[in-house]
Order: structure tokens, then C-alpha cells, then sequence
């Protein structure tokens, strides 16, 4: 099976699919003599999960961090909802519906879920916070995700990493979030907290007004949630699938033979 060339789609003529939400076009970066990403091309339909592989320093992150505005591209161009932007900042990006969750998940360990999910924009009763209503539609807000907290008044810190995670998750789709960006969100988690955000995830796609980019070092894992897979390797996107159309075995299979590709060429130039 022969993957397709994902830079053979994009052209600067072309113009984007009536469900697209993301479109990257021909994106470089450059950290002084390191080339992160060489010539980027990815798309996100609405409602879509779009699983994004590759090994540590494929330029995953980097890309991330470009999608959600905290770095600029040194080439290129991002359309959304159709429309070209320069993401000057994460504020930005935000306002445009576009949220990041990292893996340090920026929640505050000493404060409560329900003061974690209004962090910065706190209801007030002057001259007191509103701690009722906040805490009144916390609770609505993850019941209605399915985050099972058994309180919303406990503090972050007591829960554990899966419930974490999905506080994260659900604050960024309170926030009103269309495009999220999940860095990494199983790392260290077992199969049960693993499988808390999966479902999470799934429930997102069920929704079909949220569209997800999922970066993940576990093909497995994270295979049978995703509509379609990009493989990230040396800055570029070698693969592009639907999930229907690919398998882990034939991914395995690539990232082995770029691995011992790039090990025969560094044995040639020793």
C-alpha cells in the first residue's frame, strides 16, 4: 500500500473543502541550524479526529504549538474556517476557537475543579466571587461531557492524572473551543485512565461541532478513535490516511524503515 502524498493536494490555488475548519499550507521552521518543520501540509474537517504521529522530534509539538498561536511559521500560511490568518498569539487563536491542552494540562493543583474550569473568567456577586453559580454550572457543563468528578468542589490536586486530563479537556470545550489540540494526552496513563479519555474523545466526535487533533507516540492506542492518520517524520508529513484505509502494522512499518533508513545514512557519513 502506497501512502498518499499529502503535499500533492495543496497548491496555492486551490481553495478549502466547504467542512474545513484547519487548513496548514506549506508551513516551515527553523530554530537557528535546526530545521523542526520543512513543508507542512494538513487539513481538519469539522467534527473530524485527526491523529497525529510520529517519533520525539518528528516536529509534532512544534507544529502544535504554531496551530495554537504560540509560535510564528517562518514560511507558509493557516486558513480557518476558510479564512487565512496570522496567529499572533494563544489569546488569539482562542478567540478564533482554537485551544490547546498540554501535557502539564495548566490547571492549578490547590484550587477546585469548578474555580480550575472559570480560571480568568471567574463569575462575580460584588463584591465576592459567585462561587455558587460557578460551581452550579461546572457541574452542568461535565455531566453534560460525561467527566465523572464526583465533586466539582474538591481540589485538582486529589484527583487522579485521567480526571485531570479530562478537566482540561472539558475547560477548553467550556471555553467554546472548535479546534482542539490534544498534546500527548495518554502519556504515563494506564489502560482505565487511558481509556477515560478515549471515551471523552469519542464523545467530542459524536457531537460532530468539535474537531480534534490528537498527537500520540502509541499508534494503538489512539487508532480506533481517529477518522484519519498524518505520520510526522523529519519536519514533514510523509502520510496521510483515512484510519479505514491503514492499519498499525503498515504505520510500524514506515516508521521502522525511515528508522533504518536515516541509521544507514549517518553510518555512510561517519
Amino acid at each position: 500500500m502506497t501512502a498518499e502524498d499529502p503535499g500533492a493536494r495543496f497548491s496555492a490555488g486551490d481553495g478549502p473543502a466547504p467542512d474545513e475548519v484547519l487548513r496548514v499550507e506549506h508551513i516551515s521552521k527553523r530554530f537557528g541550524a535546526v530545521t523542526a518543520l520543512r513543508d507542512i501540509n494538513l487539513h481538519l474537517r469539522r467534527g473530524e479526529v485527526l491523529a497525529l504521529l510520529g517519533d520525539n522530534g518528528a516536529g509534532k509539538s512544534t507544529l502544535m504549538k504554531i496551530i495554537c498561536g504560540f509560535q510564528q511559521p517562518d514560511h507558509g500560511r493557516i486558513l480557518v474556517n476558510g479564512q487565512e490568518v496570522t496567529l499572533k498569539s494563544v489569546e488569539h487563536a482562542r478567540s478564533l476557537g482554537i485551544d490547546i491542552v498540554y501535557q502539564d494540562l495548566a490547571l492549578i493543583p490547590g484550587l477546585s475543579v469548578f474555580h480550575n474550569m472559570f480560571l480568568n473568567r471567574e463569575k462575580v456577586r460584588w463584591p465576592l466571587l459567585n462561587n455558587r453559580e460557578m460551581r452550579r454550572v461546572a457541574r452542568e457543563h461535565l455531566d453534560e461531557m460525561g467527566v465523572a468528578i464526583p465533586s466539582v468542589s474538591v481540589n485538582v490536586a486529589q484527583l487522579s492524572g485521567g480526571q485531570r486530563q479530562a478537566i482540561a479537556v472539558a475547560r477548553a470545550v467550556f471555553e467554546n473551543a472548535k479546534i482542539l489540540l490534544l498534546d500527548e494526552p495518554l502519556a504515563a496513563m494506564g489502560v482505565k485512565e487511558g481509556a477515560m479519555i478515549l471515551d471523552l474523545v469519542q464523545d467530542l466526535k459524536r457531537r460532530g461541532d468539535v474537531s480534534v487533533i490528537i498527537i500520540a507516540h502509541n499508534y494503538g492506542q489512539v487508532f480506533d478513535i481517529c477518522d484519519r492518520v498524518n505520520l510526522v517524520q523529519q519536519g514533514e508529513i510523509t502520510f496521510d490516511k483515512p484510519s479505514s484505509e491503514t492499519s498499525v502494522e503498515e504505520l510500524t512499518e514506515l516508521v521502522v524503515s525511515e528508522y533504518r533508513r536515516a541509521l544507514e545514512e549517518r553510518q555512510r557519513s561517519a
